[in-house]
């Protein structure tokens, strides 16, 4: 029987064509048409928007002099790319873990964290040109159209932001689209446009397959993972794709341009960086986390990862479901101590097992049992303590799955009671760990270099640093970085 299609029908086919149609539209940086639900006007909104965003969850680092370096390379390179007319903008985030990311719309982020690790402007190029790369290519843009193409959600960053529902991270969906992970095809085109970019430029395409490398070590030495996802966790394998991209390096060395490596000019902007965490949003010192600004200190158990985020801190017990995390109650619900902590624990869903009042270390507490179930873990306990500290209440909280909780509660219970206030000198005598400069002597060796200056890193972490082995030995009369205590 022959079927006949309605004129409505035949319209919304039309239209569905001519949608699909539409999508697909040519990259910039390869001229192929792709499929992409995102018109250039709403990337640059999406940026516009995950801008502010971003800075306030991550903070901005407070150096006009190494913010207006960077800047200046990220323009120059901007200018030689297939999109020169986006408001390109450059910032460095205030954040410890290893990263570089971009948004739709020309947005590019450093973390302070990555820039030790980078050994010349050359390097610091060759990220720049990747991530350049990630936005003239439209590769966030299209991954953003894939997922809504095929009704996922967004596989997004856990940003914690305080609330009066804790243990719930909050992220939103532009934030989402700066940690979608790139695919290997993706990462080699980025790859090979940051060692275009860099040339054209008049940097050394080398720095590229560098700092690949220096990055590939620090993932085999386990390196530095706190805070927001590292390039490890949102790149696929920088070892991998040294090789891959030799080629590209090979033929614009071959083409006999003058290329600079700039290292020394790279040391001198990076000397004084601080590594690792800002005191101004607390600081880890072993177990310890302090908090010079807030005043108070406290101890997790021992082996435990400690995170330090911008508004909380989390503890995870290794191998096991257990945490601890430390955040501040933002809109407390209450007349007392006791009603903020049973009000923010049943808006939250849990329901009180116990609850006393108390007081540590001449801090007034209220400690409390609860149960309930989180999303992962099922049924759980946590172990809370609220605390009326300064002008502010704080949530001190341990988390374990129900059967699980008798064997920890022991070490939540000591954390708990570790807490206590700073005085004004203890503060001020907190500082940040800074990156120095150091010129290798004979008879340096990695771990003689840490314990001289106060084994505030890993040697293996320190060779990594300076584009060496671990296995290595430090050349003598090299300037290299080091990373000194505060």
């Amino acid at each position: 029987m022959r079927t006949s299609f309605s004129l409505s029908s035949r319209l919304l086919f039309a239209t569905s064509l001519l949608a699909i149609v539409a999508a697909c539209a040519t990259n910039p940086a390869t001229g192929r048409r792709e499929f992409n639900l995102m018109s250039e006007a709403q990337e640059v909104a999406l940026g516009q928007e995950s801008d502010p965003q971003i800075r306030k969850e991550m903070g901005v680092y407070d150096d006009a002099a190494l913010v207006a370096y960077v800047r200046g390379i990220g323009e120059k390179m901007a200018r030689i790319s297939e999109r020169p007319t986006l408001q390109w903008r450059f910032t460095i985030v205030d954040q410890p873990a290893i990263n570089a990311f971009a948004v739709p719309g020309g947005f590019i982020y450093f973390t302070r964290g990555i820039l030790p690790f980078l050994n010349s402007e050359a390097e610091l190029a060759g990220v720049m040109g990747h991530e350049i790369g990630h936005v003239t290519a439209r590769h966030s843009a299209q991954q953003y159209s894939r997922s809504l193409g095929a009704q996922f959600g967004l596989a997004t960053l856990g940003v914690f932001v305080p609330s009066t529902r804790p243990f719930e991270g909050l992220s939103a969906q532009a934030l989402g689209v700066v940690f979608l992970k790139y695919g290997r095809d993706d990462e080699r085109q980025a790859d090979q446009l940051g060692v275009r970019y860099a040339g054209a430029a008049g940097w050394d395409p080398a720095g590229v397959p560098g700092m690949l490398n220096t990055l590939g070590r620090l993932d085999e030495a386990q390196g530095d993972r706190r805070g927001v996802p590292n390039w490890l966790s949102t790149h696929p394998a920088p070892l991998e794709r040294v090789a891959e991209v030799q080629p590209a390096v090979a033929a614009l060395k071959a083409s006999g341009s003058t290329f600079s490596t700039n290292r020394d000019e790279y040391l001198r902007h990076i000397d004084g960086v601080i590594y690792g965490d800002n005191p101004e949003q607390g600081i880890v010192r072993g177990t310890s986390f302090l908090h010079p600004r807030l005043r108070f200190r406290l101890e997790f158990p021992d082996g435990w990862n400690i995170q330090n985020g911008t508004t909380q801190v989390t503890a995870k017990a290794p191998g096991a479901d257990s945490t601890m995390l430390l955040e501040v109650v933002q809109e407390p619900n209450g007349r007392t101590l006791d009603e903020v902590a049973v009000n923010q624990m049943r808006a939250a869903g849990f329901r009180a097992v116990s609850g006393e009042r108390t007081v540590i270390s001449g801090v007034d507490a209220y400690l409390g049992v609860y149960q309930g179930t989180l999303q992962n873990l099922g049924a759980v306990r946590i172990r809370t303590a609220h605390l009326a500290h300064g002008t502010s209440y704080y949530l001190l909280a341990g988390i374990a799955k129900a059967d699980a909780f008798p064997q920890v509660d022991d070490a939540f219970v000591r954390a708990i009671r570790s807490f206590r206030s700073l005085s004004a000198a203890e503060a001020a005598g907190i500082g940040p760990n800074r990156v120095d400069l150091y010129v290798v002597r004979a008879g340096d060796t990695w771990a003689g270099i840490v314990e001289r200056t106060g084994r505030v890193i890993p040697a293996a972490t320190l060779a990594i640093m300076n584009n060496a082995a671990p296995t290595s030995t430090p050349e003598v009369g090299t300037r290299i970085k080091i990373v000194v205590g505060g």
